[in-house]
């Protein structure tokens, strides 16, 4: 019998591939997420270094699971990119599809002044 790969292997996997061709670097960082069922997590980061720069998370919103989270906690990485003097940045997915709360975290973070 075949057995069935789970979502998580799959996400995995994809996550693996997009991340051998993108890498953030001093001058133009990645910005990587991160989602679970509970939260989302997002994290400006430099591959070179091996540093993150920035992070935000919607641990201590009250409407951490839904799309209004995700749009906040993007608000919230923008600024404090901007504090950091970082303008321009990598999109990296984590291998999730760009729907939903990914999607509203992407929107959320270029209307607040981060260009990708």
């Amino acid at each position: 019998m075949i057995k069935k790969e789970s979502r998580e292997v799959k996400r995995v996997m994809r996550h693996e591939r997009v991340r051998s061709k993108i890498s953030g670097t001093t001058e133009v960082p990645r910005l990587s997420v991160y989602r679970s069922n509970k939260n989302i997590v997002a994290q400006i980061i430099d591959d070179v270094n091996g540093t993150t720069l920035v992070s935000a998370n919607s641990l201590k919103l009250s409407n951490a699971s839904n799309i209004e989270g995700a749009k906040e906690v993007g608000k919230l990485l923008a600024e404090k990119a901007k504090k950091a003097g970082i303008t321009k940045v990598v999109f990296d997915r984590g291998g999730y599809l760009y729907h939903g709360r990914v999607k509203a975290l992407a929107e959320a973070a270029r209307e607040s002044g981060l260009e990708f």
